[in-house]
């Protein structure tokens, strides 16, 4: 039985969308994502959340894949992270190497 419910998504007065879930994570990853929230404080002289550090290393690898990918114009759909194999519903979150 799937017990799993759509996620509320909220639209922001920016033009974003607002998108609550929950995610498993590795102990490891959490620790780096604290270092992320750490560094991402410093540079902007202002306590971060974790989510919000999430949200900037999304969109710090969507930007990232959006530049390495070569232009060829085949209509196909910019992916925010790279999706799991064995599982096509499920995204994964990429890895964080502590660096900038």
């Amino acid at each position: 039985m799937n017990d799993r419910v759509t996620p509320p998504m909220h639209a922001l007065p920016d033009g974003e969308a607002e998108l609550s879930l929950v995610v498993r994570l590795p102990w490891e990853d959490v620790a780096r994502l604290g270092q992320e929230a750490g560094r991402l404080a410093s540079q902007m002289q202002r306590p971060v959340t974790l989510d919000e550090a999430v949200s900037h290393r999304l969109r710090s690898a969507r930007a990232a894949a959006a530049h390495a990918r070569p232009s060829g114009g085949s209509g196909e759909q910019p992916a925010a992270a790279p999706t799991a194999a064995s599982s096509p519903s499920v995204t994964s979150l990429p890895r964080l190497t502590g660096t900038a």
